[in-house]
């Protein structure tokens, strides 16, 4: 048996289409058409990462003759390491774990877990990789609707970085931001940069609440700057009287959605 037809035997034997074995190797669906066709060879960078998922012998993988597992595959062959131990639906390998559902949702698979060394991608309804994108995913680099890892992406994005509509994170950007650095249109945070900022540090646009307070109404406890300045009597914001603050905030931004002026004004006297 030639190095084609072990690669697609082992394919099919898995349960992966071309598709997902492209992803997994970082190469393209057409890559992984030409080698089963015969008439392409990977380089030996994607060789070893072929018998590191199927759980096969490098050697038996590339010589012609049988296929040759992992002495912890299961295949009932001996080999130096093992690879690969089957799991439900999902393979325990040398460098990780991987877990696909076979039931799906919007052509996604339900869960999706691909966790270990390597740069391992996650794809799903529910994802959880190095890499993972699906409508809830939690990763080092994580985009879903819920996200939360090292850095996400999201309308709900949770992470030492975080990018979303709404985003919690030691630095966090958003529509509605909260963490150390805050950056959004309604930020919270040590140091709080937006439209309506609350912090130790607060600069806003429109309205600024903290310790110290730069914006067009800056209420402050040690510094107020700004057009409309209201200053604490006491050593904490409490000395700041929030009916008098409530009725600038009235007369400066009329408009202003009546929840905002609240939450801007609640931590006063």
């Amino acid at each position: 048996m030639q190095f084609h037809e072990k690669l697609q035997q082992l394919r099919k034997d898995r349960g992966f289409s071309q598709e997902d074995l492209a992803e997994r190797l970082s190469v393209s669906r057409q890559a992984i058409s030409k080698w089963e066709s015969g008439s392409a060879y990977p380089e030996i960078e994607k060789l070893i990462q072929l018998s590191e998922i199927f759980g096969v012998t490098l050697d038996s993988l590339m010589k012609e003759g049988p296929i040759e597992y992992g002495s912890g595959s299961g295949g009932g062959h001996s080999a130096d390491f093992p690879f690969y131990r089957p799991y439900r639906n999902g393979f325990w390998g040398a460098r990780g774990y991987e877990y696909k559902s076979k039931s799906t949702l919007f052509g996604l698979p339900l869960v999706h877990i691909n966790v270990g060394f390597g740069m391992r991608r996650a794809k799903g309804v529910i994802a959880i990789g190095v890499l993972a994108k699906g409508l809830i995913s939690i990763g080092l680099l994580s985009m879903g609707i819920l996200s939360t890892g090292l850095l996400s992406l999201g309308l709900l994005a949770i992470g030492i970085f975080s990018l979303g509509l709404a985003s919690i994170g030691t630095i966090a950007i958003g529509a509605i931001a909260i963490g150390a650095v805050a950056i959004g249109l309604i930020a919270l945070g040590a140091v709080a940069i937006g439209m309506f900022s609350t912090g130790a540090v607060a600069v806003a646009s429109h309205i600024a609440v903290g310790h110290n307070a730069y914006g067009h109404i800056a209420v402050g406890q040690n510094v107020a700057e700004g057009t409309r300045t209201f200053l604490s009597t006491t050593e904490s914001l409490r000395g700041v009287d929030r009916v008098a603050v409530q009725a600038a905030i009235g007369e400066e931004f009329p408009n202003l959605w009546g929840w905002i002026v609240r939450w801007m004004t609640t931590m006063l006297g």
